[in-house]
């Protein structure tokens, strides 16, 4: 069997913390998986914490990688070994030349062979070989190496003799140092000496005894090195990791779970470090997550409070819009053409009126059935919509640009309900403006193919700025004094429910509504 020398530097001490860290990652437990008990509390389960996933996975990676270096280390320094071999033994080659005719007395050739740990050395020059100092009997070989043709090979090709080095090596370590070796090779050679060629070689035969005690003494002698050094190894990464890391992410969790018990407590939203990488940005996004939760919960409650109030609110109004109901019935005997023209929209409102109470009873909250839609004109809805809110007035001027002969295919209730919050809401922005001037409300509408779209528009101070995002949303677009912020709400429901939707236009002065409202059978439900 042949063999090849690695090429490279002396094997250095390789690091072995990763044997020191599980008894460290046995203390970091975190909680984990939290089932509710029969109270309904949660119960902790104790798992593997997040710094003994970590320190695991780091102890994983350095022994494999103290594998990885040891493994070559073990095999160059085998080598290296036997290369010192064949260098003392020519060193003692050059001393038996030396003698006069090269007679070697036996008790120098011991004393030579003895020092250079060989059993004989033979050497080749100039296609000669001889046997310079001669063993004492016969020696058997068990196995030979020749070490002469890495120097002929380059690094790459070096690269791919590592494995069987490694493997033997190993064999030498765990197996070996019982057999006798013989050894091909060229000697150590500093500077300025003679230069070998690859038909020229130092020849030596020694036991396999000292190769292996040598390498057991370097292995252990590593070993001891990388302890030391797996015990500071072992301290900077514990610390490192639980103080950039483990602890900001415990931290989390910890507030996480804690908020999760009683989302609706202010005090128990997390303060954000000032921490400019990821951890940071966790702790900023989880604070503004739970300040939208706590929102949204304190909301639902008070939706929850105020659909009470309102069912209650509802059945006591009912009652008083049916005496208003009764008295308004009266108005059709009278015989004045005025009361004639007015009374038949006087009574439709209080009907509107009294069914919303009973929808508002009947499904415990403010919830409008489908659509029910037939084709109008929305020319007269519009101009009952302005009569009812009593438009136009002296300093409100109000404009219907609808063309009488435009039908719309929409629930003309809900419609209504629609126009008079956007209208209503136009009327109160222009009262709030308190300028000696006489502004308008004026609403258009037009086809376009399977829909109408429908635009009210008014002159006012128009919607600011902090506003618009949440402009649809119950009780977050009042934007008037005493508003409710729930027609827009309310406008945008409804006209969804109709497969359509409700905008904002961009106007250079007061504001625009864009309602589009499409055909059944295009865009919206059929009902």
């Amino acid at each position: 069997m042949q063999h090849k020398p690695i090429d490279g530097p002396q094997p250095a001490a390789t690091s072995l913390a990763a044997r020191l860290l599980a008894p460290l990652a046995s203390r970091l437990p975190l909680r984990a998986n939290l089932p509710e008990d029969d109270d309904g509390a949660k119960t902790s389960r104790i798992g593997m914490g997040l710094s003994a996933k970590l320190l695991l996975l780091t102890s994983v990676f350095v022994m494999l990688a103290e594998i990885l270096i040891f493994l070559p280390s073990i095999a160059n320094f085998r080598i290296n070994w036997l290369t010192d071999r064949l260098t003392a033994a020519r060193l003692a080659s050059l001393a038996a030349d030396a003698h006069p005719d090269h007679d070697v007395p036996p008790s120098v050739r011991n004393e030579l062979l003895n020092t250079a740990k060989v059993r004989y050395v033979a050497i080749k020059q100039l296609d000669m070989r001889r046997l310079v100092l001669p063993p004492d009997g016969p020696i058997d070989i068990d196995r030979s190496y020749d070490l002469r043709e890495n120097a002929s090979l380059s690094r790459l090709m070096r690269l791919g003799q590592r494995v069987p080095l490694i493997t033997d090596a190993l064999s030498v370590l765990f197996t070996g140092g019982t057999g006798t070796i013989r050894v091909y090779g060229h000697p150590a050679s500093p500077a300025g000496s003679t230069i070998w060629g690859m038909n020229d070689f130092v020849e030596i035969v020694l036991p396999e005894a000292p190769l292996r005690t040598a390498m057991v003494n370097y292995a252990l002698n590593i070993l001891a090195l990388s302890i030391i050094i797996s015990l500071i190894a072992a301290a900077l990464v514990y610390v490192a990791l639980n103080r950039l890391l483990v602890q900001p992410i415990l931290r989390l969790a910890g507030n996480m779970e804690v908020f999760g018990r009683s989302p609706e407590n202010a005090s128990l939203i997390i303060e954000p470090s000032n921490r400019k990488d990821e951890v940071g940005t966790a702790e900023r996004e989880l604070q503004h997550m739970q300040q939208e939760l706590r929102s949204m919960l304190n909301q639902k409650n008070h939706l929850a409070a105020l659909g009470l109030a309102v069912s209650k609110i509802s059945h006591d109004l009912r009652n008083i819009l049916a005496t208003a109901q009764l008295l308004s019935d009266r108005l059709s005997t009278v015989k004045d053409p005025s009361v004639q023209r007015f009374a038949p929209k006087l009574i439709a409102s209080v009907d509107r009126a009294i069914a919303l109470c009973n929808d508002t009873l009947r499904y415990g909250k403010a919830e409008d059935p489908a659509p029910r839609r037939t084709p109008f004109g929305l020319s007269d809805l519009v101009d009952e919509v302005g009569e009812g809110l009593g438009l136009p007035r002296a300093d409100i001027a109000f404009v219907n640009d609808v063309p009488p002969d435009l039908l719309i295919d929409a629930d003309r209730d809900q419609l209504y309900r629609v126009l008079n919050n956007l209208i209503r809401n136009a009327v109160q922005a222009l009262v709030q403006q308190q300028e000696s001037r006489t502004n308008e409300i004026r609403v258009s509408a037009q086809r376009n193919n399977s829909a109408v779209v429908c635009d009210v528009s008014d002159d006012g101070p128009g919607i600011p700025e902090k506003i618009r995002k949440t402009l649809f949303r119950a009780f977050q677009s009042g934007a008037s004094k005493g508003g409710s912020g729930l027609g827009l709400a309310i406008a945008a429901e409804l006209v969804t429910a109709h497969g359509g939707r409700v905008e904002l236009i961009d106007t250079p002065a007061g504001a625009k509504f864009r309602v589009t409202v499409p055909d059944r059978g295009a865009n919206g439900p059929r009902t």
